[in-house]
């Protein structure tokens, strides 16, 4: 008999952004877009995404996460990707403790959030812009 591994698939959302998250056993390597997170150019977004690893504590050593986000811009895909992560390590671990230090932390960690823009209407120049009179 073989040993079966643990792999994980979980997705984050936040805006236009779709985050796709591959969680492992391995080594503590963590990869957004097959770009190692250490080396993310944007500091604040890479922030952001530390977040989830920073909480967890050990068992982000454990894991190898790889991250695949698509759409959205900079600080869109950078949440869904913390999303996605920290949805991943949940189902991964089972632990209802780290559950609740993400929750506590930021509810967002693991809720995605669902606002979305306003369609524009007809006749109109942005979504709630109407057109102007002069009252007399």
């Amino acid at each position: 008999m073989s040993d079966k591994i643990k792999i994980v698939h979980m997705s984050g959302k936040r805006k236009m952004s779709i985050a796709r998250a591959t969680i492992r056993p391995g080594k503590g390597i963590v990869r957004i877009n097959k770009m190692i997170l250490s080396a993310y150019p944007h500091k604040i977004a890479k922030e952001k995404m530390e977040e989830p690893l920073i909480l967890a504590g050990e068992l982000a050593k454990k894991v190898n996460i790889s991250v695949d986000v698509c759409g959205g811009g900079i600080m869109s895909a950078a949440e869904a990707a913390r999303n996605a992560i920290a949805r991943g390590l949940v189902e991964f671990s089972n632990d209802k403790l780290l559950k609740k230090a993400f929750v506590d932390y930021d509810r967002h960690l693991l809720i995605a959030d669902t606002r979305r823009t306003e369609p524009q209407k007809p006749c109109r120049s942005s979504a709630r812009a109407g057109k102007q009179t002069s009252k007399r």
